[in-house]
């Protein structure tokens, strides 16, 4: 698992490309959103948690599409099937590698992003933990999505149709548990909900998507 990481790392460390074009898309869509709905503070922090999660998940969709496209194309991808390294630890592996490409930065971004939508403090620090719960269920997703739609027409645009159903739950509760805390309730549930999501995730979706790639590998 570790060779393998390492490997991905240094191959997408060759590409700076994959992890710099959604970060920018995400920041200028931020940037956007003030100069359309005004630079009043108060409806800047009410808006700011689905905002922030709206476009943190589409920027992680702009990246997943080619996840294992060029591994299809050259032929690696037969050999991960057949290889005497387990499929699922090689989808791991490229799924940390994606989040540490396009979640991590989102989530160490998450601070300037408050004082961008005036958010106090306590409300940054949970709009940093739930997309540090949050991001890593996205790149599982995006993992799924990118292995279902192998080798079809229009691959990518079916990857952001088939993941978005499926991320709705960590967008609602994502959001959900920074609009509790201004609201003066707990948070907790909704973390708890987002994190019981990350679990289930990682137990069902790394096998599944290592299903698919066998499927598109025949």
């Amino acid at each position: 698992m570790r060779s393998l990481l390492l490997r991905d790392l240094q191959l997408a460390a060759r590409e700076p490309g994959q992890w710099l074009l959604p970060l920018g898309f995400f920041l200028a869509a931020l940037c956007l959103f003030p100069l359309g709905i005004g630079a009043e503070a108060a409806v800047l922090a009410r808006v700011a948690p689905g905002v922030v999660w709206v476009c943190a998940l589409l920027a992680m969709m702009m990246s997943v599409g080619p996840l294992f496209a060029s591994d299809h194309q050259d032929g690696t991808l037969e050999q991960m099937c057949i290889g005497r390294h387990s499929l699922t630890a090689m989808v791991l592996a490229r799924v940390a590698v994606h989040w540490l490409q396009s979640g991590a930065p989102l989530v160490l971004l998450s601070p300037l992003v408050g004082l961008l939508f005036g958010l106090n403090t306590e409300a940054s620090a949970l709009l940093g933990l739930s997309l540090l719960l949050g991001t890593p269920t996205l790149s599982l997703l995006g993992a799924l999505g990118s292995a279902l739609a192998l080798g079809l027409r229009n691959g990518p645009m079916l990857v952001v149709l088939l993941v978005l159903p499926l991320a709705m739950p960590a967008l609602i509760f994502g959001s959900g548990a920074v609009l509790a805390a201004q609201a003066g309730e707990s948070p907790q549930a909704a973390l708890s909900l987002l994190g019981a999501l990350l679990i289930l995730t990682t137990l069902f979706a790394p096998p599944a998507t290592a299903a698919a790639l066998r499927i598109a590998s025949e």
